[in-house]
């Protein structure tokens, strides 16, 4: 074999050379950080900064007016035996067990209406949005207008049609009801806003074809309407668990938490344990025990979502 039959190597072929992220490029995510800046620094100075503190906290002997001890998990150890800290959350769940479903309820027959194209759509979904963004505060002392026992307009309302009312905010039986019935109406604008923002994103031609198919109302709504409005749904129920977990300010002016402890809610008997009582340590325990259950409830219904909610691709 000759030099000239020898096979030649083969040499593998140039890397291409990487091409240099462009500058605009660059701009585009410093804006973008920029952007996110003031976000990211109020999340780490209000949300992850606090529940953190908290963890420390919990850990300590603290009643603010003396250097604190350290105390290990006995802050932890004392909610097992306060029969209180399980009132208060037997109440706030009984609350979220309520209230949740009917803030649902009437959001979306609500947005169900508005959606039926009615004229000055635009007023309406105004007015049904203001108690929502009207304070708590204020909504709360009209309510205690309302539910007085003698001359309040709820009891007058009943008494016109024979029946006669309890005492709402002192009676064992109805004063949590009562507060359920005052945050249904606080809360329902947001539900009912993104319903509706939902609703209008359904195409049409859904609709149409469960027409030809030869479904009923209700058949179209079960077929089409849930299931496209599965992911809005999803999002109201878990922003409305987390909130209703957190009920305070109503429980607080309205009833004090009373009669007894039948409305005492967990934040607020966190609220009593630090800053009337002034047991940091213990109120920082109970803070996080319910930012435990928040977090648990949460995962478990994004674990269901996997099955119940239809994301349209």
């Amino acid at each position: 074999m000759s030099v000239d039959t020898l096979p030649v190597p083969a040499t593998a072929p140039p890397r291409p050379t990487p091409e240099p992220t462009p500058r605009w490029r660059n701009r585009e995510s410093l804006t973008a950080w920029l952007f996110l800046l003031p976000s990211l620094i109020g999340f780490l100075v209000f949300t992850a900064g606090p529940v953190v503190a908290a963890g420390v906290i919990s850990l300590l002997d603290w009643n603010l007016f003396s250097p604190p001890t350290w105390a290990g998990l006995s802050n932890f150890a004392r909610l097992g035996p306060d029969p209180t800290f399980w009132s208060a959350l037997g109440n706030t769940a009984y609350f979220t067990f309520l209230s949740v479903p009917l803030t649902i309820l009437v959001s979306l027959l609500l947005a169900l209406l508005l959606n039926q194209g009615l004229r000055r759509v635009a007023v309406f979904r105004s007015l049904l949005l203001l108690p929502y963004a009207t304070i708590t505060v204020a909504v709360a002392f009209v309510w205690i207008w309302l539910y007085i026992p003698h001359d309040g307009l709820v009891n007058a309302v009943l008494g016109a049609i024979g029946i006669n009312g309890p005492a709402w905010l002192i009676s064992d039986t109805w004063a949590m009801p009562a507060l359920v019935a005052m945050s249904v109406w606080k809360s329902f604008g947001f539900g009912m806003v993104v319903f509706l923002a939902g609703l209008q994103a359904i195409p049409q031609q859904l609709y149409e074809a469960a027409r030809v198919d030869g479904s009923s109302a209700w058949q179209s709504f079960r077929n089409v309407t849930v299931p496209m409005l599965s992911p809005a749904l999803f999002f109201v129920v878990v922003t409305s668990v987390i909130g209703s977990f957190q009920v305070f300010d109503q429980a607080l002016i309205m009833t004090n938490g009373g009669p007894g402890t039948r409305t005492t809610t967990l934040v607020m008997y966190i609220y009593r344990t630090g800053f009337e009582n002034y047991d940091q340590g213990y109120a920082a325990a109970q803070s996080l025990v319910l930012f435990a259950f928040i977090v648990l409830i949460t995962a478990t219904q994004f674990v269901f979502q996997k099955r119940l909610v239809h994301y349209d691709n």
